[in-house]
């Protein structure tokens, strides 16, 4: 794509994107690092120019989520620059998991064996490609945790320099692992909401900071859809019936849904009704009372809930994901933090899965919106569990544990196992 300001002509080499959409009006402009529309302020998302896109050459990718690079705004040769090379995680059958919720057939998406143990190593990768395409040097962030830790590796892998901004609050684990590539980690005293919009005027300041989820935000969240592809062509590409995503700011679940229309659109499935179930915590659960309440824009909240990589109190995304769960004919439900806590250890002792507690959002949402005959028990159902519980232990930390303390004694490790 060719870019022409003044008299200074700049070329970039995203592959399939051709240019800039607003989501709201649909006013296009080229590709650069811009993620709201100068007509109505709305936000921007990637067009593209797809050209025949086949399965065996997505096939003979490579074992990451680069074999997709024909559907993603990336430049051609994306894999020959160094980077954290996610994707391809398992689509586990949970037939155990499934007997237990009460439905007949039931996959798990782990994501949990990303480079950094979450799915934002996807997100990150394609903004990274993007940043450098565009001429960026640094590599920056606003994160309730898991993105931390995706951008301060990847930087660390390409050798750029990271700004990572986060809530005091967050998680010690969280911090650890990021703070563990020596970036430049700043904690904020606020919520995320205080650390995005700090972000967003960082990004205003330093022109050569890629934030991955403001200033090249349209690209950055093209990278979900691989989570969508993954599924497909595990699948045998086709399509699942149902899935359930957790929502933070809301834009993996749009992303996904796009995903699957993308498949459908270009023959890759056939194309199939599916159906789109958002999760959060009731502790930050605004898209949840907006789709609740029949409205269609989401009333910000303050959150107050264990689930920290979804406590986003103004979801950007918000409106699209009720777009996508009323279009399909899914739902958006909310847990309690007990919950998610119950649902941590209902999918680790079934499945072997041990999630963060996003994770728990997303399998103890499936158990609700099951009881109350949202979700069909008899159709194909994906759940998507996006970060490793390694990241959140304290909560679980206070419900699990030994069975007993014995002495070295046979006749004592029998006694504890009949108790």
């Amino acid at each position: 794509m060719t870019t022409t300001v003044g008299t200074t002509t700049t070329t970039f080499d995203l592959g399939p994107a051709g240019a800039l959409a607003c989501r709201e009006c649909g006013h296009q402009i080229p590709l650069a690092a811009e993620f709201a529309c100068a007509e109505c302020f709305g936000p921007l998302e990637v067009a593209y120019n797809f050209g025949t896109v086949r399965r065996e050459d997505i096939e003979a990718g490579p074992r990451s989520i680069w074999r997709y690079r024909r559907l993603l705004p990336v430049p051609s040769d994306v894999d020959d620059h160094p980077n954290t090379q996610p994707g391809c995680t398992r689509l586990v059958r949970a037939d155990r998991l499934a007997a237990a919720l009460g439905v007949k057939r039931l996959w798990v998406k782990d994501d949990t064996g990303n480079p950094t143990h979450s799915f934002k190593d996807r997100v990150v990768a394609v903004a990274l490609a993007a940043a450098r395409t565009l001429g960026f040097t640094v590599l920056a962030c606003p994160s309730t945790g898991n993105l931390a830790n995706a951008v301060a590796a990847a930087a660390a892998r390409a050798g750029w320099q990271s700004v990572v901004l986060i809530p005091s609050s967050l998680e010690k684990a969280k911090v650890l692992t990021t703070a563990v590539y020596d970036g430049a980690l700043i904690a904020v005293d606020g919520n995320y909401d205080d650390v995005n919009r700090l972000a967003t005027e960082l990004a205003a300041e330093h022109e050569d900071w890629a934030f991955v989820n403001v200033n090249v935000r349209p690209y950055y969240a093209e990278g979900s859809k691989t989570l969508g592809f993954e599924v497909a062509e595990q699948l045998g590409w086709r399509l699942p019936d149902q899935v359930v995503v957790p929502i933070a700011s809301g834009s993996q679940l749009t992303k996904v849904d796009k995903a699957f229309r993308e498949l459908g659109e270009l023959g890759l499935v056939e194309p199939a009704p599916y159906r789109v179930f958002g999760a959060q915590a009731t502790g930050c659960s605004p898209v949840s009372a907006a789709f609740k309440a029949g409205h269609d824009v989401v009333t910000p909240v303050r959150p107050d809930t264990i689930a920290r990589s979804l406590a986003i109190g103004a979801p950007a995304d918000g409106p699209y994901v009720l777009d996508a769960v009323q279009r399909t004919g899914g739902a958006v439900e909310d847990v309690t933090d007990d919950e998610v806590v119950e649902a941590i250890r209902l999918l680790a002792r079934t499945e072997g899965i041990f999630a963060e507690t996003a994770g728990g959002v997303t399998v103890a949402t499936a158990k609700k919106l099951i009881a109350n005959g949202q979700l069909d028990p008899d159709a194909e159902t994906v759940l998507l569990i996006t970060g490793d519980g390694l990241k959140t232990l304290d909560a679980v930390a206070d419900r699990v544990g030994p069975r007993a303390t014995v002495p070295p004694q046979t006749a004592a490790v029998r006694e504890a196992l009949r108790g």
